[in-house]
Formats: C-alpha cells, sequence, structure tokens
C-alpha cells in the first residue's frame, strides 16, 4: 500500500515529529522517507514564510511555539538544504523570527541563535559548486561557519561569477547586524563587466534600509550603491525633500543636520552625482513652482555641496567644468567663492554678459542660468542687504534681484521690475535712518506688495522690506507689529519665514556678532508661529 503524505496545513508537530524521525535515522529509508517528503515540505515551509512575514517575531513564536524546535533541526539536515528552495525558505523563515529590538535575555539569546543558524546555512551555500555536497567551497577554502562571513568579505572575488546570486540571496538579511561587511563588499565589488552585476531588487532593498536608517554603510559604500543604481538616488533626494517639506522650518541648522546625515552634499563631490541631484532639485522646484521651503533646501544643500568641494579641490579629483558642463565658466567661478560683498560686481558683470548672449535664444536656456544663481542664493540675500547697510551703487545689486524675482525673457519686463524696486529701495533708504517709525510710513511699501498689477516686483519688495526691519533702527522698533499687519493682509508669511532664518543662519555661519538681529529675527519667527 501507498504511504500516505497528505499533511494539514502549518501541522507543526507533524514536521517537527518528521524532523526528529530524519535526525535519529541512519537507515537507507529513513533517507527515502526524507526525499519523498521535500517537496512537500518546501511548500509548508513556503506557507509558513507567507504567514510569519505579516507577524511580529514575538506574536509568531507565541503562536508557533514548536517553529524553534523544527526550523533549527531542518537547518542541520543537509537533504532539505540542498533540495531546490528549501534553504532560502528557511533563511527568509529565520529573519522573521529576529527580534530587531530585543526587550530582555531570552529575545538576545533567540537572536544569536538564528545568526549562527543563517551563518551555517550561507556556509553551506550551493553557490560555489553543483557537486552535491554542499560545503565543498567552504571546506575547501580552509573556514568553518562561524568566521565565514569575514572571510567571505575577504575572499569575495572567488564568487565573482556568482555575485548576482549572492545579492539575491542577501535579500532577507539586510538588516541583520552581521551581515553589513557583505553588503559593502558587494556594493564596492564590480567585477569587470559592463553590466551591472548586483540584483536591482537588492540595491534597491540596501537603499531602503539605508534611508530607513535600518543599517549603517561607509561612505564609499553608499557612493558606490547610487552610482550604480539611479533609482536609488532619486529615492535619496526625494526621501530628504520630502522629510525637510514635511516640518516646519525653524532653523536652517536643523535643515543643515538633516541634508548632511543624508550624505547627499558628500556624495555630491562626485560629479555624476550631483548633477542628478541638482536636476531633480530643479524638477521639484518647477512642481512646486518655486515654493519658499523647496528653493531654501537646494540652497542649503548647494552651500554644504561648495563647502565638500572646496576640501577636496586640494586633491584636483574632478575639474570644475565636470560638475557645470554646460554653464558660463566664469559665473560658475564667482558664484563658487566664499560670499562676500565686494564679489557681487563680479558676478553681475558675468551674468550681464551671460543674459545678453541669451537674448535670441530659448528660454530654456535661461531657465538653466536662474537656477544655477538660485542654488547659489546665498548672494542675493547679501546683495539685498548690502543695499541697505553699506555704500554702494544700488544699480548693479537691484538689477541682480531684479533677474532672480523675474526672469524673462523680455527685457522690457525686468526694466519695468528695476524702476519698482528702484523707487522701494529709494523710500526704504529715506527712512532708514530714522529714528522713530510707524507702520503708515511704510504703507506705501505694503501697496507695493499687494499690488496684483505688479507681481513680478512683489518678492523683490517683501525681501527688502523685511531686511529694512532687520537692519534699520527704526524698523527694529515696528518690526513685530508689521510682521502682524503683512501676514494679515498678504499672503507672505512662508516667504518672510524663509527670508528670516536664512539671515539668521548666514549671521550665525560667518561669525557675526550681531545678537540684537538674532534676537529680533527669533522673535519675528515665534509671532509667526502664532499666527
Amino acid at each position: 500500500m501507498a504511504q500516505d503524505t497528505t499533511v494539514p496545513t502549518l501541522d507543526f508537530k507533524y514536521w517537527l515529529d518528521k524532523a526528529v524521525e530524519w535526525g535519529q535515522g541512519t537507515t537507507l529509508e529513513t533517507q527515502k522517507d526524507v526525499c519523498l517528503h521535500l517537496p512537500q515540505l518546501q511548500e509548508f515551509l513556503q506557507q509558513t514564510y507567507e504567514t510569519l512575514k505579516h507577524m511580529n517575531s514575538i506574536v509568531a513564536i507565541q503562536q508557533f511555539p514548536l517553529i524553534g524546535q523544527l526550523l533549527g533541526r531542518l537547518c542541520w539536515n543537509p537533504f532539505v538544504i540542498g533540495y531546490d528552495e528549501s534553504q532560502k525558505t528557511l533563511m527568509w523563515c529565520l529573519c522573521c523570527l529576529y527580534s530587531s529590538e530585543p526587550q530582555n535575555p531570552v529575545e538576545l539569546k533567540a537572536n544569536s541563535w538564528i545568526r549562527s543558524l543563517l551563518c551555517h546555512l550561507l556556509s553551506s551555500s550551493k553557490w560555489e559548486s553543483n557537486e552535491a555536497e554542499t560545503s565543498t567551497f567552504i571546506s575547501a577554502l580552509g573556514y568553518t561557519s562561524a568566521d565565514y562571513y569575514c572571510h567571505l568579505v575577504e575572499n569575495v572575488s572567488v564568487l565573482s561569477s556568482r555575485v548576482n546570486a549572492v545579492s539575491l540571496f542577501c535579500l532577507p538579511l539586510i538588516t541583520l547586524p552581521d551581515i553589513t561587511p557583505l553588503l559593502e563588499t558587494l556594493l564596492l565589488y564590480h567585477g569587470g563587466s559592463s553590466k551591472e552585476i548586483l540584483s536591482s531588487q537588492f540595491l534597491g532593498a540596501v537603499n531602503d534600509a539605508f534611508l530607513k536608517k535600518k543599517i549603517s554603510l561607509s561612505e564609499s559604500a553608499v557612493l558606490s550603491l547610487w552610482l550604480r543604481h539611479l533609482p536609488s538616488l532619486e529615492n535619496a533626494t526625494l526621501h530628504v525633500l520630502d522629510q525637510l517639506v514635511s516640518i516646519q522650518m525653524n532653523s536652517l541648522e536643523e535643515v543643515a543636520s538633516v541634508i548632511k546625515d543624508s550624505f547627499l552634499p558628500q556624495a555630491a563631490s562626485h560629479p555624476a552625482i550631483f548633477r542628478i541631484v541638482n536636476e531633480i532639485f530643479k524638477n521639484a522646484l518647477l512642481e512646486t513652482d518655486g515654493t519658499p521651503e523647496v528653493m531654501t533646501i537646494i540652497q542649503v544643500f548647494t552651500q554644504l555641496f561648495v563647502q565638500v568641494l572646496q576640501n577636496e579641490n586640494k586633491q584636483h579629483k574632478f575639474p570644475l567644468k565636470a560638475y557645470f558642463p554646460h554653464h558660463y565658466q566664469p559665473l560658475v567661478v564667482a558664484l563658487l567663492r566664499r560670499p562676500f560683498g565686494k564679489f557681487l560686481n563680479d558676478i553681475f558683470a558675468a551674468l550681464k554678459y551671460l543674459i545678453a548672449s541669451l537674448s535670441y535664444s530659448s528660454s530654456s536656456d535661461l531657465l538653466e542660468v536662474w537656477f544655477l544663481v538660485a542654488c547659489f542664493g546665498e548672494w542675493l540675500d547679501i546683495a539685498a542687504e548690502q543695499l541697505l547697510k553699506a555704500a554702494v551703487e544700488p544699480d548693479a545689486l537691484l538689477w541682480l534681484l531684479a533677474f532672480y524675482y523675474c526672469p524673462q525673457t523680455k527685457n522690457l519686463q525686468r526694466i519695468q521690475t528695476m524702476v519698482k524696486a528702484r523707487a522701494v529701495y529709494n523710500h526704504l533708504m529715506m527712512l532708514f535712518n530714522a529714528t522713530t517709525l510707524s507702520v503708515r510710513d511704510l504703507q506705501a511699501v505694503v501697496n507695493s506688495i499687494t499690488d496684483t498689477e505688479q507681481c513680478y516686483s512683489q518678492h523683490l519688495t517683501t525681501h527688502l522690506l523685511t531686511n529694512f526691519l532687520l537692519f534699520s533702527s527704526g524698523g527694529h522698533m515696528i518690526a513685530q507689529e508689521f510682521i502682524s499687519h503683512i501676514t494679515e493682509t498678504t499672503d507672505k508669511s512662508k516667504e518672510v519665514r524663509s527670508l528670516l532664518i536664512r539671515t539668521a543662519y548666514r549671521i550665525n555661519q560667518n561669525g557675526e556678532e550681531n545678537q540684537k538681529t538674532v534676537r529680533l529675527v527669533n522673535e519675528l519667527l515665534q509671532k509667526l508661529n502664532e499666527v
């Protein structure tokens, strides 16, 4: 009579009894029984994994108390781990039982036991050979299961023909602490092939774990990951944008900390990564209609990138043109200088020359120039500040601001913006040294902000007016009252907030002893938070 091999779904006791029987038996009949049940065992393991992956590890062990004993015995059965997909499924089941945040000695011990089983299964892998004996490869290298991870990292080139299989096999193991050296070695390994040898699933999963801070990777490993898998770089960039846009910015120090922590500025020292990140930022800015939050994020990223670039310039790794291949180099050089007011005329001269040469070109060319200038927005903030604080010829600086706020192909619109800006500037300068002011004194300026027919100059006027409040004695006295007035009568609160936090950051970065202004900025930000 044929033996009945029908097995109830997820009957752990049945399979544990079988595993014990197989482990104790040494006869040919026992081996035949193992082989007879392997297809159904594999199906059972797959069903187990499908159930476990939706469960908390603690709940899984409570619901299936025999699961640990069963998996532990199966992992040491050469017939089981040598059959089809059973070895991989066993590893996935073990990973589901691993506690990412163990709370007690029992869970710590369980994690250690799981790691030892995973290490054993890896060392019993069939990647290296088609022979029946599963440990030929590791034995030939003279290694044991215990030191397999370490030596695999050192000898990964031996696996060059099967690196893709290795990366796929690592998918369920990515967040295990002991696997990090293997992940990094895979990321840094290229094997001389022109085609990508690592699984895209593996690369995406590693990037996802890195972004969620489930794993830590070296800078070289992250750089290699993003260079070889552009979707990961795009996800990393969008992750930073989403993270920062979703919070209320109270200081650029917070923004800078998040961007630094993302590793994007450091990775952007490679020109290919910089150009891709810059393109993603530009598209995000256009899709959000130039929202101040996104613009501020881009400008802080650019500042941090320039710091990295200046530190690496000593090594002369890449020429400047590699980062800005399609831009007028004198303008790029001028923008990359450490921001000081004395260099503003150089930027004005280079930009005006370039715009003149683009007068009959497409609007896309003008957009590229504008975005380059916008990325280095600190220069524009300095220009607006210099207009009010220093004895300067205003036309060049007003032209810079007019171009930024009115990057139109029609020169007439920019001229109209210049005329309006000059009138606002003259009005503010007349009041700059006044010791007593009222909100009514600035009403004409407020009217220009709300004048829809002068939409091109609204942002520029807001910029000048905010600086007037910060840097003039009379402005200090009415600043809080005026901020309340302007936020009630206009939609400029986000714009003013962005200007304030940029000003505070610039003062702190430059080490200026201007505590009175910083204190006022903090008070105004608090006022805006209450609105």
